[in-house]
């Protein structure tokens, strides 16, 4: 029998030193050369066989075990953010970019799994993809990981991933959270061009004025979720720029509103797309004037499947006590495109709170000063490891 526990603890310096050096080279989007020769080079040390999509920015690992089985992925997220450090670590960010939500967790993660796996392949049957992603922040990569092949030969049976952090705010330090069913919302943006005609603002009779009309749109686009979807749904219309106009004495021509939508369920999600543009069309008519509409779907709602995460549980009990393993019972309206890898195969997400203070308090993902607390890594390795020997090995 593997202890896993203490194989874990027996690399957690290693992880730990994965973590801080991919700290210090974070990169944006899809184009991530310097983080793609890191892990591709960790990976080479460990002798396991890969190959790279998206352009050499995603890497897909393939651990083979002992014997004919099936093949489980794991996820790991490894892009940065365009925010300018400012946690004083030692091994800060220089280059303007940083690792403001975890990724560098995450990959270090999934390379001590990797690395003890690699190691015990006579534990397990079936396969381990290792799937590297580039871009969950933005544009996101796995849908082209996917499109590229990335779940097949072997064809991914089950896919699993976590996240560091915070994401769940009634989760304690230290603690897992699951969910068995919609964990993460789907995220949208609409972006939308009202188009008047412009004049002096002293002779406003002259205009079609698109501030005005914008104003409207802005306070109407409120109702669709207060007034037309289920009070116990959950659902976000938020406008979150708009943009028009130069000069204090004169009412411009074109006023730009961009917005975020959240949903969970997919009929809603394209109810509102719809309503939004009839909304902003008759409200334009009734001024007079135009306007030019687009509805980006971005990344679907993230659905854990139930059976996957029961059996997730049962395995995450042999690392942790039962006390430490929460069950949401609401989803977060965050968004994550760990969801398209779930709709090519069943398997969980969870969350392993770590956050770790900065100046005496917790900073929230995203922000300057957010760090991730590196004594609860080993546990994330520990997990994701016995979760998936014990799923390749029932299966």
């Amino acid at each position: 029998m593997l202890n896993i526990i203490d194989r874990a603890k027996n690399i957690e310096n290693e992880i730990i030193n994965w973590r801080r050096e991919l700290h210090q080279i974070p990169e944006v989007g899809l184009n991530l050369p310097q983080t793609a020769k890191y892990i591709t080079a960790q990976l080479d040390k460990m002798g396991i066989e890969y190959h790279t999509l998206v352009k050499g920015n995603a890497i897909v690992g393939l651990i083979k075990g002992n014997g004919k089985g099936k093949t489980i992925g794991l996820r790991a997220d490894i892009d940065g953010l365009p925010v300018k450090e400012e946690t004083g670590l030692d091994f800060q960010s220089t280059n303007g970019n940083m690792h403001a939500c975890g990724h560098d967790g995450h990959a270090a993660i999934l390379l001590g799994a990797a690395k003890i796996l690699n190691e015990n392949r006579d534990k397990f049957r079936g396969n381990v993809k290792l799937l590297f992603q580039p871009g969950e922040e933005y544009p996101g990569g796995a849908k082209p990981m996917i499109e590229e092949g990335a779940m097949e030969s072997p064809k991914v049976d089950a896919v699993m991933g976590l996240h560091l952090g915070n994401l769940g705010k009634g989760i304690p330090t230290g603690k897992i959270g699951v969910c068995y069913g919609a964990m993460m919302a789907a995220v949208d943006v609409m972006h939308i061009k009202i188009k008047g005609k412009g004049a002096h603002g002293a002779y406003p009779h002259q205009s079609i004025d698109p501030i005005v009309i914008a104003s409207e749109v802005v306070l109407a686009l409120q109702t669709i979720v207060s007034r037309e979807i289920n009070p116990v749904e959950p659902a976000v219309v938020s406008v979150t720029r708009i943009e028009g106009g130069f000069n204090h004495n004169i009412i411009p021509d074109i006023v730009e509103i961009q917005g975020t939508i959240r949903t969970l369920n997919e009929s809603t999600r394209h109810r509102i797309a719809k309503r939004i543009e009839e909304i902003v069309k008759g409200i334009t008519m009734a001024h007079g004037g135009s306007y030019e509409y687009k509805y980006e779907y971005c990344y679907p709602a993230l659905v854990n499947s139930e059976e996957f995460t029961k059996t997730f549980v049962e395995s995450a009990k042999k690392i942790v006590s039962e006390e430490d393993i929460v069950e949401m019972k609401t989803p977060v309206m965050g968004a994550e495109d760990m969801s398209f890898f779930l709709r090519e195969a069943p398997g969980t997400f969870f969350y392993l709170s770590n956050p770790r203070e900065i100046d005496g308090q917790y900073y929230p993902h995203h922000n300057p000063k957010f760090d991730i607390d590196e004594s609860q890594l080993w546990k994330g390795v520990a997990l994701v490891l016995q979760g998936t020997i014990d799923w390749l090995n029932k299966n």
